[in-house]
């Protein structure tokens, strides 16, 4: 068969292929338009679950399971991070209206000495422009530096109230010190050794004067009052007349021992007379006689 171009052209249109998918492309648009529509009748009338009641426990969360190790072993769970100590009741109470008292870190010396639960005793606080100074600052268990502070604010302070003035220092001997009782080497561990302890020579006034606690010159009265209260207070006082140790201080500490046992022994000496006798005072005349040598010897071996 034989065909000519210009039969050709006028049998197939240049444009033949484009106009004939036309319908076929209409009626792929319209059935995506009618699925769309279909599925969003169809979810509109599914039902949503009802929200959860308020007072449903809370759903448990699945734990992860533990890593294994490559030898069939549970790997342990990682540590976690670092957390701060508790603050003890003491130090919570211990604020710094009462006493300026920084913790310090636990102490652990040779033979058991040292302690947990410290401060540095800097200052007790007896208002918001007064306070009375530790010379110099003491190294004790919180409770102790507590008992000290409230033995200060309220037994001492009143005390110097009533003598016109206030305190200004504490003259602080000794606190910590990793040692034995009395510095005796060998001996039992002292309370100075558990940072439970305070030696405390005297006080500074205000006014300039010195309350020295184991002056005999001082009223008798004042340190009567001073033994009162730190006896009430501490478990154990020594001072004057307990042994030469302490014949220049007071030892204070809150020792626990059988039953609440407390240890009160300080002497409140008179004071010395001004001028000391050069003779001895003369024999009252309603005195018994003397015995001779022979009648002493005669009483001696009757006694035997």
């Amino acid at each position: 068969m034989n065909f000519s171009a210009d039969r050709a052209a006028r049998k197939w249109p240049s444009d033949w292929h484009a106009r004939r998918w036309l319908p076929i492309a209409a009626v792929t648009v319209l059935a995506l338009v009618l699925t769309c529509a279909v599925s969003a009748q169809a979810s509109n009338k599914v039902p949503l679950p009802r929200p959860r009641p308020a007072e449903a426990p809370a759903a448990e969360r699945p734990q992860p399971e533990p890593d294994v190790i490559s030898d069939g072993a549970a790997r342990p769970p990682e540590p976690a991070e670092a957390r701060a100590p508790e603050l003890s009741v003491c130090r919570r109470a211990l604020t710094e209206s009462i006493a300026i008292a920084p913790s310090i870190p636990p102490i652990k010396g040779p033979g058991g000495c040292g302690g947990e639960d410290l401060v540095r005793l800097e200052a007790i606080v007896l208002s918001p422009t007064q306070r009375v100074t530790l010379k110099p600052a003491a190294v004790l268990r919180c409770t102790m530096a507590a008992a000290v502070a409230d033995w200060i604010r309220t037994d001492m302070a009143p005390l110097a109230a009533s003598l016109g003035t206030t305190i200004s220092e504490l003259d602080n001997f000794d606190s910590f010190e990793c040692r034995g009782r009395n510095r005796v080497k060998g001996a039992k561990m002292s309370e100075h050794g558990l940072a439970n302890a305070l030696d405390v020579r005297g006080m500074t006034l205000a006014n300039g004067a010195t309350l020295s606690l184991t002056d005999r010159a001082m009223s008798r009265e004042t340190r009567e009052k001073v033994l009162a209260s730190v006896c009430r207070r501490f478990t154990t006082v020594l001072g004057p007349g307990s042994d030469w140790y302490h014949e220049d201080h007071i030892h204070l500490d809150l020792a626990q021992r059988r039953n609440d046992y407390k240890l009160c022994q300080w002497g409140i000496y008179d004071p010395l007379p001004k001028v000391a006798p050069l003779m001895p005072a003369e024999r009252p005349e309603d005195a018994p006689p003397r015995q001779t040598e022979e009648e002493k010897a005669a009483s001696e071996k009757a006694a035997r």
